[in-house]
């Protein structure tokens, strides 16, 4: 069986499920993509391995440079539900004790969430919690800079179950919807996550966000932003 990635951000964390072999080959190659497209922007790793059928040689050289390479930038790579072979084959290559490892995945990216987030470069201190929730990685990455370089701290994820995550491990003080936030009416969204974060204030943008002018939406998310503030 190849190997089949499904990758995600949530919060800060990149998640990566594996399903099939890292072996040599074409299998290699999709997972070292995989975690170079994670690199761009995140450090904190976790690697779901629990559909994983066969590790070799050089699939557990890929993750232990990156494990390495990760680390020398301030963050980790962590596994997340290894199969009893892997685990056997990490406990004979004394790997168990360079690598943490989760029973779950979930347990994996609230291990990092938990921790206390890298200090800002530009040495100021760290503004209001942010929580965007949006199903277009592009438009969080949007958010998350446009809100990162105007003084807020800000968590975003793609998918309503890690947002209810990341509400149960960071104190959050905005919730902000995007147009596409799940299947569900904004509404519902908005009950299902209001609960874990009661004194949040919780933010809807229309669907005009996301094709209007990058300019014009950014100025009208910061001015919502700070009315909510002023309210």
């Amino acid at each position: 069986m190849s190997l089949s990635v499904d990758s995600r951000h949530c919060g800060t964390v990149y998640v990566i499920k594996c399903t099939g072999r890292i072996v040599t080959g074409d299998e290699i190659t999709v997972l070292e993509a995989s975690i170079n497209r994670g690199l761009r922007e995140f450090v904190r790793i976790v690697l779901h391995v629990g559909d994983v059928t066969r590790v070799d040689s050089t699939g557990m050289g890929l993750m232990v440079r990156f494990l390495s390479h990760c680390r020398n930038r301030g963050g980790d790579v962590r596994l997340a539900a290894p199969p009893p072979f892997l685990e056997s084959l990490l406990q004979m290559t004394k790997l168990a004790s360079i690598f943490r490892i989760y029973g779950s995945e979930e347990e994996a990216i609230v291990s990092f969430l938990k921790e206390p987030a890298a200090p800002r470069q530009d040495n100021t201190v760290a503004g209001p919690m942010v929580l965007f929730v949006d199903q277009s990685p592009d438009l969080c990455a949007f958010v998350r800079h446009l809100l990162h370089h105007h003084g807020y701290e800000v968590l975003s994820t793609c998918r309503v179950h890690d947002a209810k995550m990341l509400l149960t491990a960071a104190k959050v003080d905005y919730i902000v919807l995007g147009p596409d936030n799940s299947q569900l009416p904004s509404d519902k969204v908005v009950a299902s996550l209001q609960p874990l974060a009661p004194s949040a204030r919780t933010l809807v943008l229309q669907s005009d966000f996301k094709h209007g002018d990058a300019e014009q939406a950014g100025a009208e998310l910061l001015r919502m932003m700070q009315a909510g503030a002023q309210s």
